[in-house]
This record gives structure tokens, sequence and C-alpha cells, in this order.
């Protein structure tokens, strides 16, 4: 699993074009892009990233936040 790492301030995903979006509380999160019909998820209260749908330049943001040293690989939960 892929998750931003927890030394960077979540305010660092604007910079690539996520917006955060509040759904409830403790489960708020950063979305990119604006929509929910297709998109890249990061939770904020695990940092954990989901892709719903791969479109477009999902990879490419992908690649981006992995070359910015904001990405780490985790083990996954059972």
């Amino acid at each position: 699993m892929l998750k931003i790492k927890d030394d960077i301030d979540l305010k660092e995903l604007e910079k690539f074009g996520f917006k955060k979006w509040h759904y409830r509380e403790n489960h708020d999160y950063y979305i990119y892009p604006n929509t929910k019909d297709y998109a890249i998820y990061i939770f904020i209260e695990t940092r954990e990233i989901m892709v719903d749908k791969f479109y477009d330049n999902h990879l490419t943001v992908l690649y981006d936040l992995i070359k910015a040293d904001l990405v780490e690989k985790v083990e996954d939960r059972i």
C-alpha cells in the first residue's frame, strides 16, 4: 500500500492539484482531480492513497508525488 509520509504537511498536495474535501468528522480527504467520478483519494486520518478508476494523468500525478519524496510504501493491513 502507498501512503503519504507522516512528516509531510498535507497542504503540499495542493501543489499537485489536490483539493481538500470534508466528508464527515475524521473522514476528510484530499482528492485529485476535483471530482468524485474518477479520482485519487488521500485520506487525512491514515494518509493512505486510493485510486478509484485510473484516468488520464493519474499515473503521472502519482509519479510526481513519488519523485517529490512524499510517498512511502507500507505493508498492507489485513
